[in-house]
């Protein structure tokens, strides 16, 4: 309905307004840096692993963060970053090609996987089914969430979309179905060929898995794979971030420097540029799962304020027209609300604190720029002179 860049941001400046667009924004910016390091400090797990299969053993001082296995920085994750920025910064046309073939790589991979390890499943290894009971299982929802985020980042792109209004949606529920089914297929054959107690130390688990079943040639394949498919994700992640400045920067809250584009790419290279450098930085030093909780937390409370933008926008403005119509309202949004609200407090409580300080600083930041600069107050100052 709101084919622009900005994703959840965009949807919420025209549903619910200029503050509310403000905080989902600075929840996005949060859900894809964070996400982008998390899924950088995959990458450098497998890389690793592939490494190491090779003859070549990194020292753990340059592949863990700080305090993790005498880890000092993780040097793979950086140099990932580096250079999707560098691909990004390029242009849309080229990256986007790239990612194509990673996804057929990915998709390929998986399936081999499934059927090199559906012949080894123990099914043992499913028993007890939830070792954890229901709280176990919603925690850990609220812990991988983030793996979801890629279908949010679909919508960051909608200006450089044919037909989005007709694209969009097919692309976003589309891909949510099929990986969907290969989510569940993955972890079902996972967890039954190696016990769930030795992936929980592992940043490449499906590759462990078949080392551990004995196919380590298997093993080296699936590593090419995921990384490769960790690649394709981590480009849509940062591409996603830098099109969420663009954005909020177009609507003058946040300064001008982060829409500039570049003379000969024209792509907005300073923000990419930006965001890569962060990203780097948080991938080099957090630990996973602290990456993991905050990323997750953003990320829920910017689909409970769409969820609340539906609903609005549906009273508010029901003449609208509405290329896809989400069904049953005020029903999903008000079970979107429910559930992601429900994963969000079963976070850990460090993860809540750090949430609240995150949002505070964005206010602050709103109050004291974003206010002052922003498209409708400039419109409405101008409008004040245009008086008699």
């Amino acid at each position: 309905m709101v084919p622009v860049a900005g994703s959840a941001y965009t949807y919420g400046y025209a549903s619910l307004g200029e503050v509310w667009a403000w905080i989902i924004g600075w929840d996005l910016i949060l859900e894809y840096s964070v996400s982008s390091a998390a899924v950088a400090v995959g990458w450098s797990g497998y890389m690793a692993n592939l490494l190491g299969g090779a003859g070549i053993v990194l020292p753990p001082a340059l592949i863990n963060p700080p305090g993790v296995n005498g880890g000092i920085i993780n040097f793979p994750a950086i140099l990932i970053i580096l250079l999707v920025t560098l691909l990004l910064i390029i242009g849309v046309k080229e990256s986007a090609r790239i990612n194509n073939i990673i996804v057929l790589v990915k998709i390929s991979v998986i399936l081999l996987f499934l059927y090199l390890a559906s012949g080894h499943i123990n099914p043992e290894n499913w028993t007890p089914f939830m070792p954890f009971g229901w709280t176990g299982v919603f925690t850990g929802a609220a812990i991988v969430f983030f793996a979801y985020i890629g279908f949010d980042a679909v919508s960051t792109a909608a200006e450089e979309v044919q037909d989005p209004q007709k694209n969009l949606p097919i692309g976003i529920i589309g891909s949510l179905v099929i990986a969907t089914v290969l989510y569940i297929a993955v972890s079902a054959v996972l967890t039954g060929i190696v016990p769930y107690t030795l992936l929980k130390d592992t940043s490449a688990p499906v590759a462990f898995a078949l080392g551990y079943i004995g196919i380590g040639w298997g093993s080296a394949l699936v590593s090419v794979g995921a990384i490769c498919g960790i690649t394709s994700v981590l480009i849509v992640l940062l591409f996603g971030q830098t099109r969420i400045f663009f954005a909020m920067s177009r609507d003058g809250l946040l300064p001008g420097l982060f829409r500039e584009l570049h003379p000969v790419f024209r792509t907005p290279f300073k923000v990419t540029l930006l965001v890569g450098m962060v990203t780097a930085l948080i991938a080099s030093l957090l630990p996973l799962q602290t990456i993991a909780e905050l990323v997750n937390i953003g990320t829920l409370a910017a689909f409970i304020i769409v969820s609340l933008g539906v609903i609005v926008l549906r009273r508010t403005r029901p003449d609208l027209p509405r290329p896809f119509r989400c069904p049953f309202v005020p029903a999903v949004p008000i079970l979107c609300i429910i559930s992601c609200g429900v994963l969000i407090a079963l976070l850990p409580a460090v993860t809540h604190l750090r949430f609240v300080i995150w949002l505070i600083l964005g206010l602050a930041i709103y109050v004291f720029y974003g206010s002052k600069h922003s498209r409708i107050n400039e419109e409405t100052n101008s409008l004040e002179c245009l008086k008699p």
